[in-house]
């Protein structure tokens, strides 16, 4: 971020605060679209188009992660997969405004069968961003989030953390965890950071599973094939350094299945891009999330997606 002095500049903090009023928007119209039966690549695709509508961009694709699956799942190109009734399902939303950005995540059950597993995250994140003040150590927010989730008899998830947010960068540091930690940085004022509880039915804790649909530009390095270099430039031009969907690549560029999935290959081979498999509870566990931005600013907690 740029400052005067030690105040983030007005137009900053305005982008950031427009980014997360597009988000609560896209928030809205997911509710709108969550039915069971539905395709998860139909409800994907619109949550992104309507951001783009209202002069947003994508942060990231948008995350639908089912069950077990904690994070980082977005449909494949043609993905026929479709939204059960008795399905848990995480929609994480990032919206960028010139590159400041606004992240926020919910969770949704038809059913009714997980409220209780739902409304445990929503408390923690409430609670945790009424806590936050400027010189609070991070650990100190892992202990309030914590104590809420295992007193409703759920276990956090350990290994996924909150975060701070940057231009054109959706992770850095510091990390704030779910779970109580001794020590690590402060919270500091005019800066941007994401709180997102992650709440289990098992031990709280993930794996990566095979493969992934979500990339990332990671370092610009010489390629030797044609669709490498096409999908790399289009990348860096259009992206900005923020993640990005292989189904994406496929809608803009159009190279088809084999010139697509080899050019991304050679590109991750030769680390030109990272990628981010999905985020996996084991089998039979439930997962819920939510997640929210905020900027203390003058004194004030200015939360982002209200």
């Amino acid at each position: 971020m740029n400052y005067i002095g030690e105040t983030i500049e007005h137009e900053i903090l305005e982008k950031h605060i427009l980014a997360g009023k597009i988000a609560r928007k896209a928030q809205k119209k997911a509710l709108e679209l969550l039915k069971p039966g539905t395709k998860l690549l139909e409800i994907a695709q619109k949550i992104e188009d309507f951001i783009i509508k209202e002069k947003g961009f994508p942060a990231w694709p948008v995350n639908l992660s089912i069950n077990q699956d904690a994070a980082h799942d977005t449909p494949a190109w043609q993905d026929e997969r479709i939204l059960g009734k008795e399905d848990l399902v995480k929609v994480d939303i990032g919206v960028s405004v010139e590159g400041y950005l606004a992240d926020s995540a919910f969770s949704f059950n038809a059913s009714g069968q997980w409220n209780k597993l739902i409304q445990t995250s929503e408390k923690a994140l409430q609670t945790a961003l009424e806590t936050v003040k400027i010189g609070m150590l991070v650990g100190e927010i892992g202990k309030v989030i914590e104590a809420e989730i295992k007193s409703a008899g759920f276990n956090p998830v350990e290994n996924l953390m909150g975060h701070g947010l940057g231009q054109y960068n959706q992770h850095v540091p510091p990390s704030i965890p779910n779970i109580a930690k001794i020590g690590g940085a402060k919270i500091e004022e005019e800066k941007a950071y994401a709180i997102e509880p992650f709440v289990s039915t098992g031990k709280g804790y993930v794996s990566e599973a095979s493969g992934a649909e979500i990339f990332q530009e990671n370092e610009v390095r010489n390629v030797r094939s044609a669709q490498a270099r096409k999908i790399l430039e289009h990348v860096i031009e259009k992206y900005q350094g923020l993640p990005f969907a292989e189904r994406w690549i496929e809608q803009e560029l159009k190279l088809g299945d084999f010139s697509r999935k080899t050019g991304l290959k050679e590109l991750l081979q030769a680390k030109c891009i990272r990628a981010f498999p999905v985020l996996r509870e084991q089998k039979g566990i439930y997962v819920a999330q939510s997640e929210n931005s905020f900027i203390i600013h003058g004194g004030e907690t200015i939360i982002l997606v209200k």
